[in-house]
C-alpha cells in the first residue's frame, strides 16, 4: 500500500510550486504630484457621495435613484455576478468531482460465434452502482494559476461596476446642471421678455405723441419676437436635457421642477499638492491593473502545457447479476488509478500559446499604464478648468454688472429723449447676453468639479494634522 501511495504524495509534495510568473506591481509611470491648485485653502474631504456637496435635495434623490435603476450599471452588476459564478466554478476545480452511476444491462450470447463457450450462459444480467472520481493533482500551479486568473478577472468586474456607478453619477449631476442652467437662462429670458414688452409700450407712447419715427416699432417688435424665439429654444435645450435625465435615472416619465443653477453652492477645492497617487484608488485604474493580474497568470496557464498531469482516479461500487444482491456481501467492486498524460511533440503549439499570453500580458501592461497617464491628464484638466472657469465666472459678472447699469442709464436718456432707439436695443441685447454668459460661466465652473471628482475617483481624503 505505501509503494501505491508515494507517487500520490510525492505529487502533492510538488504542488506547492506554481509555474510562471508571480505578479509583481510595476511602478506608475506619474510625478509625485499635482501643480498647485487653483484657489486651495483648507484641505476638506470629500467622500464618495460627493454629489451631496451641491446641497440639492433633487440632485441627491436623481443620483440614487440612477445608481438603482440605470440600464448600464444593472448591466454591470449582472456582470459581477456572472464572474463570481465563473470563480466559485474555477475553484471548484481544487477539490474532486464525485459522480454517481448505476446501470441495469441485459445481453444474449450469440451461439454461432467462434467465441461462444456452452458453459456460459446465453443470457446474460448487470447491476451495477457506483461512486467514480477523477481529480487532477495540481504538481504544476496550473489550477491554481486559472483561478488567480479568473478571481482577477473578478475583481476587475467589480471595478468596472463601480467605474460605470461613478461614471453614471457624474453624467446625471452634469445633466441636472445643465437643465438648472436652462431654468436660470429661462428666468434671464423671461425678464428681457419683460423689458421689451415695456420698451413696446413706451414706443408707442412716444410715437403717438409724435416723439418718434414708426420705425422704431417696427425695431421693437422685431426684438421682442426675437426675445420669444430665445424662450422657446431654451425651453426645448432643457426638455431634451431632462429627457437624457430620464434615460440616465430609468424614469422614462421624469419631469424635474423649476429650480435655479445660481442656488447652488460651490464645492470645495481640493489642497494644494494633492498627491498623484490619488488616481490609483480610480475604479478604473483598479479594474486595468486586474487585467494586468489576470493575464500575469496566463502565462503560468500556458507555461503549463510544457509539464505533464497527473490525474487521481477512483471508484467504489458493487455489481451482481440480480437486483437483490447487489448490496450484499462480496458485491463489492473498487479500483483506484494514478495517471500522467506528458506530452512528447505538439509542434509549437505550447510555446504558442505561451507567447499568446505574453503578448497578452504586455498589452495589459501598456493598458494599465496608459490608464495612469489619462487620469492624470484628466485631474490635470479639470484642476485647469476650475482655474480658469473661476476667472471666467468672475469676468462675466463683472461684465454683467456693468451691462446692467448700462441698461439702466441708457433706458433714462432714452425716456428724456437723448439717445436713439437703435442705442437702446443695443443696450438690452448685451445686458441679455452678458447674464447668459455669466450663467453658462457657472455651469462651466460647476462641471468642471464634477469632472474633478470623477477624475480623482470620487473624492479625496483632509490631510493628516501634523
Amino acid at each position: 500500500m505505501i509503494a501505491r501511495l508515494t507517487p500520490i504524495a510525492l505529487a502533492l509534495a510538488l504542488s506547492a510550486c506554481a509555474i510562471g510568473p508571480d505578479y509583481s506591481r510595476p511602478a506608475a509611470p506619474l510625478p509625485a504630484s499635482y501643480e498647485a491648485t487653483p484657489q486651495a485653502t483648507a484641505a476638506t474631504a470629500v467622500d464618495a457621495r460627493w454629489w451631496a456637496l451641491f446641497k440639492d435635495a433633487t440632485l441627491d434623490e436623481l443620483v440614487d435613484q440612477a445608481l438603482i435603476n440605470n440600464a448600464d450599471l444593472r448591466q454591470a452588476i449582472a456582470r459581477v455576478e456572472q464572474a463570481a459564478a465563473l470563480a466559485r466554478e474555477a475553484g471548484a476545480a481544487f477539490l474532486p468531482e464525485i459522480d454517481g452511476s448505476a446501470g441495469i444491462s441485459n445481453s444474449k450470447a450469440s451461439t454461432k460465434t467462434s467465441t461462444f463457450v456452452a458453459a456460459q450462459p446465453i443470457l446474460r444480467r448487470n447491476r451495477s452502482a457506483a461512486l467514480t472520481t477523477s481529480f487532477e493533482l495540481d504538481v504544476w500551479g496550473r489550477v491554481r494559476r486559472t483561478n488567480e486568473a479568473v478571481q482577477a478577472s473578478l475583481l476587475a468586474s467589480e471595478y468596472s461596476r463601480d467605474a460605470i456607478r461613478l461614471t453614471v453619477a457624474g453624467l446625471v449631476t452634469d445633466s441636472y446642471l445643465a437643465v438648472r442652467a436652462y431654468d436660470a437662462q429661462l428666468q434671464i429670458s423671461g425678464e428681457t421678455l419683460q423689458s421689451r414688452e415695456e420698451s413696446l409700450k413706451l414706443v408707442k407712447n412716444r410715437i403717438s405723441a409724435g416723439l418718434t419715427a414708426e420705425s422704431e416699432l417696427y425695431q421693437a417688435e422685431a426684438t421682442l419676437a426675437a426675445a420669444r424665439a430665445q424662450i422657446a429654444d431654451l425651453r426645448r435645450w432643457r426638455a431634451l436635457n431632462e429627457h437624457q435625465l430620464a434615460l440616465l435615472v430609468g424614469n422614462p416619465a421624469l419631469q424635474v421642477p423649476a429650480g435655479d443653477l445660481r442656488q447652488l453652492p460651490l464645492p470645495p477645492l481640493p489642497p494644494a499638492g494633492l498627491p498623484s497617487d490619488l488616481i490609483e484608488a480610480r475604479p478604473d485604474i483598479r479594474q486595468a491593473e486586474q487585467l494586468l493580474v489576470a493575464a500575469n497568470a496566463g502565462i503560468g496557464v500556458a507555461k503549463g502545457g510544457y509539464f505533464p498531469k497527473f490525474t487521481l482516479t477512483g471508484s467504489v461500487g458493487s455489481e451482481s447479476k440480480l437486483l437483490s444482491d447487489l448490496f450484499t456481501g462480496g458485491a463489492g467492486t473498487w479500483s483506484l488509478g494514478l495517471g500522467a498524460l506528458m506530452p512528447i511533440l505538439d509542434f509549437g503549439r505550447t510555446a504558442a500559446r505561451v507567447d499568446q499570453a505574453k503578448a497578452v500580458n504586455q498589452q495589459s501592461l501598456i493598458a494599465w499604464q496608459n490608464s495612469l497617464q489619462t487620469a492624470y491628464k484628466e485631474v490635470r484638466d479639470a484642476l485647469v478648468s476650475l482655474r480658469e472657469d473661476g476667472e471666467s465666472e468672475a469676468a462675466q459678472q463683472a461684465r454683467a454688472d456693468n451691462a446692467g447699469k448700462a441698461l439702466a442709464l441708457i433706458k433714462l436718456r432714452y425716456q428724456a429723449g437723448h439717445v436713439g432707439y437703435l442705442e437702446l436695443l443695443d443696450a438690452q441685447r448685451s445686458a441679455n447676453d452678458a447674464q447668459l454668459a455669466l450663467i453658462s460661466a457657472r455651469q462651466a465652473r460647476l462641471s468642471a468639479a464634477v469632472d474633478l471628482f470623477k477624475a480623482l475617483g470620487g473624492g479625496w481624503k483632509a490631510a493628516p494634522a501634523s
